[in-house]
């Protein structure tokens, strides 16, 4: 069986710089085997990425947006490995909860968040396959077009 952390390796997945928190909160906080992560935003560099990073989302941007899920979701599994140190700790994914900017009359946040649950089960396998909420809101920080929060079932070794 192939981990995790060869997944990554083997589909050229570098993991990013975990962001810097924008606020007085955790990037992730472990409460036994679960393991939480704060949302996360489309950012590459300290910046939101463009295009398809920033705004809201409409039919004309639709596949930039879903890159933006996956980019946002990749800094969530930065933000896990931060917390576990290795990915191959990770024995699921239990949730995605992915928040779509949206424009008016947009109804497809769940082909945005597609694009955070392709990269999560690129790296995962069926490990990562997981329960999900899309949603659209009016507006996210940062004018960020998505945001990804993760659980994860990381067991502690109990001696």
């Amino acid at each position: 069986m192939i981990s995790h952390e060869e997944n990554l390796k083997n589909a050229g997945i570098l993991l990013p710089e975990i962001p810097s928190a924008a606020g007085l909160y955790q990037p992730a906080v472990r409460i036994g085997d679960l393991i939480y992560t704060s949302g996360q935003l489309p950012l590459v560099g300290g910046k939101l990425m463009e295009p398809g990073g920033r705004g809201r989302v409409s039919e004309a941007n639709e596949q930039e947006a879903t890159k933006a899920a996956r980019v946002a979701a990749l800094n969530a599994v930065a933000v896990l490995r931060s917390v576990t140190g290795n990915l191959d700790t990770v024995a699921r994914i239990v949730k995605l909860t992915i928040y779509v900017s949206s424009a008016d009359g947009f109804t497809n946040q769940h082909k945005v968040a597609n694009g955070a649950s392709e990269l999560v089960y690129k790296i995962f396998g069926e490990s990562g396959r997981h329960v999900r909420v899309a949603v659209g809101v009016l507006a996210l920080p940062l004018d960020a077009s998505v945001e990804v929060e993760m659980i994860a079932y990381c067991p502690l070794i109990r001696h």
